[in-house]
């Protein structure tokens, strides 16, 4: 082995995405092999019973959320930003769910990064108005081993995947971006038809 490759081993990238509700929150991981994501696991957390109350529901996210983050130990966290709703009290039920949800994240350390619905559809499936159809559909594409899991067809959890996949996207963009050059003769190497001659 090469004493210059000892000790700088690619680290592993393995991301927690969360679909975050009250009664029903979806989680998927994904793992990236290289630059390929691999499926970990995925499902759905349910929450809610009869005689709950909403903080009893919240707790049971967190303590269910920390289970998954200590079982399975992702080193990023992406989420679905908030939302505004029609129905203000399903805004403000939904707004606390991702707020226990984030604090789960940051009880670990995680990175967090959150990414708005239309994002995450658009990173998908190349359309932000997509249907949950649409994006289950495509998560199945991009994650193969997805049609042996037993949530498999479970909206809430396709939609965790997404979330995690658009994350992982996102960083792909970010680095292949070249950076510009503020250097005049870089520019002119690069745009000779922007060049006049003298005659």
């Amino acid at each position: 082995m090469d004493k210059q490759q000892i000790g700088k081993e690619t680290p592993i990238i393995r991301i927690l995405g969360v679909d975050p509700g009250t009664q029903i929150t979806g989680y998927g991981i994904i793992e990236i092999n290289g630059n390929e994501p691999v499926l970990i696991t995925c499902g759905v957390l349910r929450l809610a019973r009869l005689s709950d109350d909403a903080a009893v529901r919240l707790s049971r996210l967190f303590h269910r959320l920390n289970g998954l983050i200590e079982e399975f130990n992702p080193n990023q966290f992406a989420i679905e930003a908030p939302f505004y709703a029609k129905n203000v009290q399903s805004t403000l039920k939904l707004g606390r769910a991702q707020g226990v949800a984030l604090a789960a994240a940051l009880a670990h350390n995680l990175e967090i990064f959150e990414y708005a619905p239309r994002k995450v559809k658009k990173s998908t499936t190349g359309r932000g108005d997509a249907s949950k159809e649409q994006v289950a559909a495509m998560i199945a594409r991009l994650l193969p081993e997805l049609g042996e899991h037993p949530d498999s067809h479970v909206p809430d959890a396709t939609d965790a995947l997404a979330v995690a996949l658009c994350h992982h996207m996102q960083q792909g963009a970010r680095f292949s971006v070249k950076k510009k050059s503020n250097d005049w003769s870089a520019f002119l190497t690069d745009h000779p038809n922007r060049v006049l001659s003298r005659k």
